[in-house]
């Protein structure tokens, strides 16, 4: 049997980490890769969150008293290029715009797609389903109802979310290319026929 020694974590671990990090010019990610844990440890460990683990503790130190000063891998560095198109650049922007719209906007799905629900679409969808988690509903108007307009804004609001990422219609056999049709016409949502 062998005996480790360990060194104690002292008290003020979490700004001795970040006076370290500071002065390496590392940020949380660039530390947490080199010691080999998440960025989301470091953050905890320089707010004094969580401790952390004697192992982690020691690679911390051998970092900080080995000679050679600390860097981050060659994987990490950021390269600023102005070179890009600004077509490409302000449609990253307006996707990253879109991708949050549902935080300001509780109806965000009916402001983007080719529809205006009507009344008792807006209750079932807004009011019931996206408050269902995981959702129980049967979907069993009659027919012209609007069942396919309710069932694709609710796909588009747990999409926009990042809720949902494949859906599985299955429509009676006669519908399939009407579903198919309209949910690509009126959400711009697209999918395929299995047959």
């Amino acid at each position: 049997m062998t005996s480790t020694s360990q060194t104690p974590i002292p008290p003020d671990y979490g700004e001795r980490i970040k006076q370290v990090r500071e002065l390496a010019g590392l940020t949380q990610a660039q530390l947490a890769e080199l010691i080999g844990v998440s960025y989301a440890s470091v953050n905890r460990w320089e707010n004094h969150q969580s401790r952390p683990n004697s192992l982690a503790w020691q690679k911390f130190t051998e970092m900080e008293l080995s000679s050679t000063p600390l860097e981050p891998s060659s994987t990490m560095t950021n390269v600023i290029d102005f070179s890009t198109p600004h077509r490409v650049v302000s449609t990253l922007a307006e996707a990253h715009r879109l991708s949050d719209g549902h935080l300001f906007n509780p109806t965000f799905a009916s402001e983007t797609s080719l529809i205006d629900p009507l009344p008792h679409q807006r209750l079932a969808v807004y009011e019931r389903m996206l408050h269902q988690t995981p959702l129980r509903l049967l979907l069993a108007d009659d027919a012209g109802a609007g069942k396919t307009i309710m069932t694709g804004l609710y796909i588009r609001e747990m999409m926009a979310r990042r809720l949902i990422r494949r859906v599985l219609i299955i429509p009676p056999a006669g519908l399939t290319a009407n579903w198919q049709r309209e949910m690509r016409t009126l959400f711009r949502l697209h999918f395929q026929v299995i047959t």
